[in-house]
């Protein structure tokens, strides 16, 4: 006769959901603090000890997770770079491109992924700049942002021209360099973050400058 032996995967399982969850919540305070503290006060003012009493965490917990301060800011700024839905944002943009059959709302799609992305990405982007003056793992992480995004801004002009979408006497390269503008945190900061523009608007204004700017009239009015 067999013996019912006890099964403890069920309780190692859910040990190991709850440890999980616990860890990404732990993760996500830490990361919340440390955005408020260092948009407010400022990369080197802010201490690792500082986010950790913020986050109701142990500054050795913060180091293991992320690796310090540089390390908090990179996952800010890939967090940034993903958006806000389950998938990530550069994937729904190309979805988007690729099944599209009017330009026109590709370019309003982009503006609306501004509305998504910059109000996370901006102001980390200009916290990065700021510190990279004096810190040289900020200048890295601020290059390799940058060269990030005007290879994502290329890959979408070659997606226009590829489509042939893009007006007579726009090259690639002069495509890519609109684009590359037009997402800039500096954009965002002359037009939200200083001039108090509604974030609507932004998205509004960088698809009809986009619309404007690479689009033949023939394309515009679809």
């Amino acid at each position: 006769m067999e013996r019912n032996m006890p099964d403890v995967n069920p309780t190692r399982r859910y040990d190991a959901t709850r440890r999980r969850e616990q860890a990404a919540r732990s993760r996500d305070a830490v990361l919340a603090a440390a955005r408020r503290l260092m948009l407010e006060d400022g990369y080197a003012a802010t201490t690792v000890a500082r986010i950790a009493a913020e986050a109701g965490t142990s500054v050795d917990t913060i180091y293991k997770a992320f690796g310090g301060k540089s390390g908090i800011v990179r996952e800010l700024w890939e967090r940034g770079l993903a958006g806000r839905g389950s998938v990530p944002a550069p994937a729904r943009s190309d979805a988007l491109t690729s099944t599209a059959t009017d330009p026109v709302r590709v370019l309003r799609g982009w503006g609306q992924f501004t509305t998504e992305l910059a109000p996370e990405g901006a102001p980390i982007i200009l916290l990065i700049r700021a510190a990279s003056a004096n810190d040289p793992e900020m200048t890295a992480l601020l290059t390799e942002a940058e060269q990030q995004r005007r290879a994502r801004m290329r890959h979408n002009a070659r997606q226009l021209l590829r489509r042939g979408w893009l007006r007579p006497g726009v090259t690639l390269a002069q495509a890519t360099d609109i684009l590359w503008t037009y997402s800039s945190a500096e954009f965002y900061e002359l037009l939200v973050i200083k001039s108090g523009w509604p974030v609507n608007r932004y998205g509004q204004f960088i698809a009809d400058s986009l619309i404007a700017a690479l689009l033949p009239i023939t394309l515009r009015t679809r």
